[in-house]
């Protein structure tokens, strides 16, 4: 079984205090996913993160829906937390989520491993699809983050109120 690796680094305009619970919250995937994959959580209620909590996922691929299923498997707030495929469509994923505070930012790492199933035809796969396929996902996790935590707008106090500086 081949493992291949995806690292992306993403400095987010925030203090970790603000960021690490967006992404600990896993109904905000469905806000960072994108929509081609027609995320959907199947998981009733509130999921509370800790290690050994399961959420379960339908996803489509290619259009075929998929069931998905990861277990947390580390959690240390407010600087990492490891998820880890129970079921779904890989043969090995494990997902490291990483924070670090830095000037009142907010530095996240991820680094996710991977192996298809299916010998051949999922190197096949993996060669015609799905690494383009999680590309844009990263891609569009990126642009949406940066939607959602936009850099904070910065006032001239001396302008606003009417005094010459």
């Amino acid at each position: 079984m081949k493992v291949h690796i995806i690292e992306r680094e993403q400095t987010i305009p925030r203090p970790l205090g603000e960021v690490f619970p967006f992404f600990s919250d896993a109904r905000n995937l469905e806000r960072i996913t994108p929509d081609f994959l027609r995320f959907e959580i199947l998981t009733p209620g509130e999921i509370r993160m800790a290690p050994g909590t399961t959420i379960d996922y339908r996803i489509r691929i290619l259009g075929v829906p998929r069931r998905w299923r990861t277990v947390i498997e580390v959690y240390e707030p407010p600087r990492r937390f490891v998820d880890v495929q129970e079921r779904g469509p890989y043969a090995h994923w494990r997902h490291l989520h990483e924070f670090d505070e830095a000037g009142g930012m907010t530095r996240m790492r991820d680094r996710v491993e991977y192996a298809m199933p299916f010998g051949i035809a999922g190197a096949a796969a993996r060669a015609l699809f799905v690494g383009r396929m999680l590309e844009r996902i990263f891609e569009h996790r990126r642009e949406r983050i940066g939607e959602i935590f936009p850099p904070p707008i910065l006032f001239d106090t001396a302008r606003l109120s009417g005094l010459d500086p």
